[in-house]
């Protein structure tokens, strides 16, 4: 057996060690997928995490921004760009200090994604080169930070950020598991954008006052605010929440469609590829909770603060759904269940 190079080792225990640090939750569901797909879902998790941190800068101009996410599509054909360009941006950004080490470590990311075999690469490439295109547009479109116009403004920038997300994993799950055969994939596809869209408009919805202060970015739309006669320069004041509120309930609506399509895609996917399937429900069961929070608060406009479910709520999903997601059946009932109040074990 033909021992390994050192410094792919290395990368391999670097981006191992990052993923945690940069997404609790992703890392959480990743250790159960199968050997075949973990190295390919953490680096496409770790790729898209590098743009989006690229994206968010509050510091940064947006011709920076477009610079570095250009800079960013070179590495995928060379690596000595690659390995120059995390240090290079790092030294630019202003993000926290552990997306700033993922950043640098951009030359390890890239080497694990030459190390994959071609179609893993062609999947990986085609839907960040997609996201990357997105989010380019929409870091030009203003002078300052991102500011959605309309409802279908909202919509595009989802597909971007997190429909391409859901079209990356499903391809991944076609090419690298046997369970996941060319009729079931079809039938993810139909769904496949709003399993990544619903988990996005869910953290837009919880995160109002967080994305307005620390990235300087409104995604409520112009559009809805007017109608409900306020604007993004008041998304933040208290004499407008309820105003702000009623020009959120469309969102929630989407996100609550959307969340209906991501229980059907999850139905989708066969029992026998539990692994994935259970993956796929830890982060839509959170998604559900959050909602029912969203639902009967208004502290998603209050500054410093967000919409958060509790720890215990966290744990008791998580051992319930190692079960639950075993049939269809089940897993509704769980999610029926989350939908209605808080899940917690009795004596919490």
């Amino acid at each position: 057996m033909v021992a390994r190079d050192a410094s792919a080792v290395d990368a391999e225990r670097l981006s191992r060690s990052l993923l945690p640090r940069v997404s609790r939750t992703f890392a959480l569901g990743i250790k159960l997928l199968p050997s075949k797909l973990e190295p390919p879902v953490r680096l496409g998790y770790l790729l898209c995490r590098i743009a989006d941190t690229i994206e968010d800068d509050l510091a940064l101009p947006p011709t920076r921004k477009a610079e570095l996410l250009d800079a960013f599509l070179h590495c995928f054909d060379d690596a000595r760009e690659a390995d120059a360009f995390g240090p290079a941006a790092a030294g630019t950004l202003t993000a926290n200090p552990d997306y700033l080490e993922l950043v640098e470590a951009n030359g390890a990311v890239f080497q694990i994604y030459r190390g994959l075999d071609a179609p893993t690469q062609a999947i990986l490439r085609r839907w960040v080169e997609e996201m990357v295109a997105g989010m380019r547009s929409f870091v030009l479109a203003r002078t300052g930070g991102i500011r959605v116009a309309t409802f279908h403004e909202f919509e595009r920038y989802c597909y971007y950020v997190a429909g391409t997300v859901g079209h990356l994993l499903t391809d991944l799950w076609h090419e690298h598991s046997p369970l996941i055969g060319k009729k079931t994939y079809e039938r993810l596809l139909e769904d496949a954008e709003a399993f990544g869209e619903a988990l996005q408009t869910v953290n837009i919805l919880k995160d109002v006052a967080w994305d307005a202060q620390q990235e300087d970015a409104v995604y409520v739309p112009a559009q809805l605010l007017a109608a409900a006669g306020s604007s993004q320069e008041h998304i933040l004041d208290p004499h407008q929440r309820a105003a702000n509120r009623r020009a959120i309930e469309p969102l929630i609506a989407l996100a609550q469609a959307n969340v209906e399509r991501s229980l059907r895609y999850i139905e989708a996917i066969p029992a026998a590829a539990f692994r994935i399937r259970l993956f796929c429900v830890f982060p839509i069961l959170f998604a559900i909770a959050t909602l029912r929070e969203i639902a009967s608060t208004d502290v998603m406009f209050v500054p410093g603060e967000s919409v958060k479910i509790s720890r215990d709520e966290v744990k008791a999903i998580i051992v319930a759904a190692s079960t639950s997601a075993l049939t269809n059946l089940t897993l509704r009932r769980l999610a029926d269940r989350i939908r209605k109040k808080p899940f917690v074990f009795p004596g919490r």
